[in-house]
Formats: structure tokens, C-alpha cells, sequence
């Protein structure tokens, strides 16, 4: 399971630029909240082997200067809270500000590993601005410059050696599904939990999770064998006034990382909206199983076959290119349809285990594949030699062997999938396919 570093400082410091850039992409989420802009930013980081979460957001544009510093705050007290490291970033070129100094005050007071990350070292000249950090208490600064990269491999290096160690935190589970709830405040998430675990004589065990604070909920009643995976965040309201989109995300990609199947909760009554995409994006990933549940069911306006057509087409239309997942309208409050939620997981859990024998999937890829080869690029064909299903994956993950892996696009890499989901059941798990040569 992955492990999850959040950045935190003031505004305008470069943290959306060195997120880009630990990353190695330039996306942004944007979230629109009355008349507050604030990019949402979380993504996967690869080094030296180990992969790990990073989270991080935006400046917060308010009118007092009280108040901002105030949800700055807020911020770092979460990342505390949820995270394994903390990246404080400042800013070399102006030096420590007393916003620094508020931020210094809270994390000199956390036990959790905190790396000084002194931002804008675009230049020889701004190296001898960094030992003023050393003020703060937090050990030595690392000079880095995000725009240009300078640095960041030893930050690297330096944040993988601070990560705990990746234990096998579900030993002892058995080898029984992990289903995870996430979805937006107020999206009837704790409801949904409170329908499932309801009689405590049904629980067989509670198992708390290491540094990451899951905790595995065993539920076995009615057919049913499974582990709910939940965080502390769900099980008790934070201690501080937290922002409350950016402590989902933080809770979701906790949920997410521990599980097999995510059952993501959508308000019928609001729609889907930019932070159900966000979680969804978590999901997609992380490479884990996905149930849609439209929650509240009992009390949308529509409840017409209509209603409930249009509604599955404009989720799947914002969560494409994946759209083989299932839906399922439900109510956690009423109990409607709940129970039909724990199949489906238990369903997508068995379709992203299923193996498919060597000679079954050439027989039936290589008649796929004769009715549309791969199309010719610069007057060379690409032949598809064969095609096996690679054993243990996290995923279900086919390797195609051909003569020139290099030219096969992306379009057809999407129809060879869509060919393997006709004629196997891979209903709501993603699929990956490689190409490597013969």
C-alpha cells in the first residue's frame, strides 16, 4: 500500500510547482468554493522502487489576514493528522516571514517527520540565503528550485528514507475482500457504514492499521465475508475546524490505498459534481475496483427508468474513458438496495482476481486481432505474435508480444481492451495492456 506526504506553507512559496514537478506532470485540480479559487493537487510519486501519495493545495485567497493564516493552520495541523511526511516549503528569496515562523511553531510540536524544503534556489547567489531557515528549528533546510528541478533528487531521496517502512499491514486479514466507502461530505458515506456494521454482534473484529490509521472492520453476516476498510476520519470528527473538501481528499486516498474495491457514494440530489471526478481520479490511480452507488435514491425528485438512464450516462461521460463500471441506485437511510451494493463489490472483487487460461485468450485475441490489425505506421506492419496474462499483478494485466511494440497507439490498445471485456467479465476493475517485443 502506497504512503501519503503532504506540502504544506503560505502561499505564493512554489508548493503547486514542486508538486508538479515531484510528480512529473503539470495538472491541476481547480475547485471553485464562493469565491474562493484553490487548485486541489494530489498525484503519485515513483523513486527508487518506492511509491508513495502526495497531496497539497493552493493559496487561499481570503480578505483577512487573520483568516488566512488561520486555514493555513488548519492545513498543517491535517497534515499532521493524516500524513507520513510533511514538506514545509519556504521561500529562499524572502527569507523567513512570521507566517513561516506560526507554521515552524505547529510541526516543531509534531512527532511526525518534517523536511525543510527552502524553495526558488534559481541560482548560486540564493544558496547563501538558505542557512537562515536553520531559525526555524526544523533541522537542515534542502535548497531546492522547483522550476528548474535543481535539488529535487536529493529531497527525494531524503523524503523515502523518512517513509515508514512498507509493512505488510493487512498480514493476518486472510485473503478476503477489502471494501473501502469515499465520496464528498455529506454523501451519506457514514450512513451507508452505519447500515452495514448497525448490530454490533455482527463485527467479528476491528483491526487497526500501523502509521496509517486504517482500520479493517470484519463484516460477515448474510453470505457476506468481507473487510470494510475505514479511517479514523470517519469514525470521529476531527479535533480542528478542518477544511472539510481538503480532509476528504486526505481520508479517501487513505481509504483507497488500503482496499481492493472503492464503493464511491454519489448525492442523488446534488448530481455528480468536481470533487466526485477528484475522488474517481483517486480511484483510477491507485488501480483499485470501483462500485458507483447513487445514495438518497428515496428522495430524488426523478425516480423514472428516464431519470435513472440519464443519470448513469452523465457519470459515465465524466469518469470516460472508463465507463465499464457498475451503478447502483440505492438509499443507506431507507436500506434500499444496500445489500445489492456488497454483491456488485463482491462481484468487481471477483473480476479483478480472474485469471484466463494462455490458449483460451490467444484463440480468441488472435481472431480479434486478423479481423483489425494494428494499423501500418510509415509503411511497417505490426504483427501481433501472442498474448498472455501476466500472474500475480495487482490488476488484470495483459502482455501482447509483437514486432513492434513502439508503434502500437493508444486507440487500439483501447479497442483490444474493449474486445477482452466483451467476452470476459472484467465488469468494474480497470485493465492494463502492454506491449513488448518479439
Amino acid at each position: 500500500m502506497g504512503q501519503l506526504v503532504a506540502i504544506v506553507g503560505r502561499p505564493n512559496v512554489g508548493k503547486s510547482t514542486l508538486f508538479n514537478r515531484l510528480t512529473g506532470s503539470r495538472t491541476a485540480i481547480v475547485d471553485p468554493t464562493a469565491g474562493t479559487t484553490r487548485d486541489r493537487q494530489y498525484g503519485k510519486v515513483d523513486w527508487g522502487g518506492r511509491e508513495f501519495s502526495i497531496v497539497d493545495t493552493g493559496g487561499w485567497v481570503v480578505n483577512s489576514e487573520d483568516i488566512f493564516e488561520g486555514e493555513i493552520n488548519k492545513q498543517v495541523h491535517l497534515a499532521i493528522e493524516q500524513a507520513d511526511v510533511i514538506l514545509f516549503v519556504v521561500d529562499a528569496m524572502n527569507g523567513v516571514t512570521d507566517l513561516d515562523d506560526s507554521v515552524a511553531q505547529i510541526l516543531r510540536r509534531s512527532k511526525k517527520p518534517v523536511i525543510l524544503v527552502a524553495n526558488k534556489v534559481d541560482g548560486n547567489d540564493w544558496l547563501y540565503n538558505v542557512p537562515e531557515f536553520y531559525s526555524l528549528g526544523l533541522g537542515d533546510p534542502y535548497p531546492v528550485s522547483a522550476i528548474n528541478g535543481y535539488g529535487t533528487g536529493d529531497l527525494l531521496d531524503e523524503i523515502v528514507k523518512d517513509l515508514p517502512k512498507e509493512d505488510d499491514e493487512t498480514a493476518g486479514l486472510d485473503d478476503i475482500p477489502k471494501f473501502a466507502i469515499v465520496g464528498r461530505p455529506n454523501a451519506g458515506k457514514s450512513s451507508l457504514i452505519n447500515a452495514f456494521i448497525g448490530e454490533d454482534r455482527h463485527i467479528v473484529t476491528d483491526i487497526a492499521g500501523t502509521t496509517r490509521d486504517s482500520i479493517y472492520t470484519r463484516y460477515n453476516k448474510f453470505d457476506f465475508d468481507f473487510y470494510l476498510v475505514d479511517t479514523a476520519g470517519i469514525r470521529k470528527k476531527a479535533k480542528v475546524n478542518e477544511d472539510i473538501e481538503y480532509y476528504s481528499v486526505i481520508r479517501s486516498i487513505r481509504a483507497i490505498e488500503a482496499s481492493d474495491v472503492c464503493i464511491l457514494m454519489i448525492d442523488a440530489t446534488r448530481g455528480i459534481e468536481a470533487q466526485d471526478v477528484n475522488i474517481f481520479s483517486l480511484i483510477q490511480r491507485n488501480k483499485k475496483g470501483l462500485v458507483v452507488v447513487i445514495n438518497k435514491w428515496d428522495i430524488a425528485e426523478d425516480k423514472s427508468q428516464t431519470a435513472i438512464t440519464h443519470f448513469e450516462n452523465a457519470i459515465r461521460q465524466r469518469f470516460a474513458p472508463f465507463t465499464d463500471f457498475p451503478i447502483v441506485f440505492a438509499s443507506a437511510l431507507t436500506k434500499q438496495r444496500i445489500f445489492k451494493v456488497l454483491e456488485t463489490a463482491v462481484k468487481v472483487y471477483e473480476a479483478r482476481r480472474r485469471t484466463i487460461p494462455t490458449s483460451q485468450l490467444n484463440t480468441y485475441m488472435q481472431e480479434v486481432i486478423s479481423a483489425y490489425p494494428p494499423p501500418s505506421n510509415k509503411g511497417k506492419f505490426i504483427k501481433i505474435k501472442y498474448v498472455t496474462m501476466l500472474k500475480g499483478a495487482q490488476i488484470p494485466t495483459f502482455i501482447f508480444f509483437c514486432n513492434l511494440p513502439q508503434w502500437v497507439k493508444e486507440p487500439y490498445r483501447r479497442y483490444l481492451e474493449n474486445k477482452i471485456r466483451e467476452k470476459w467479465d472484467f465488469h468494474g476493475t480497470p485493465i492494463n495492456i502492454f506491449m513488448r517485443e518479439k
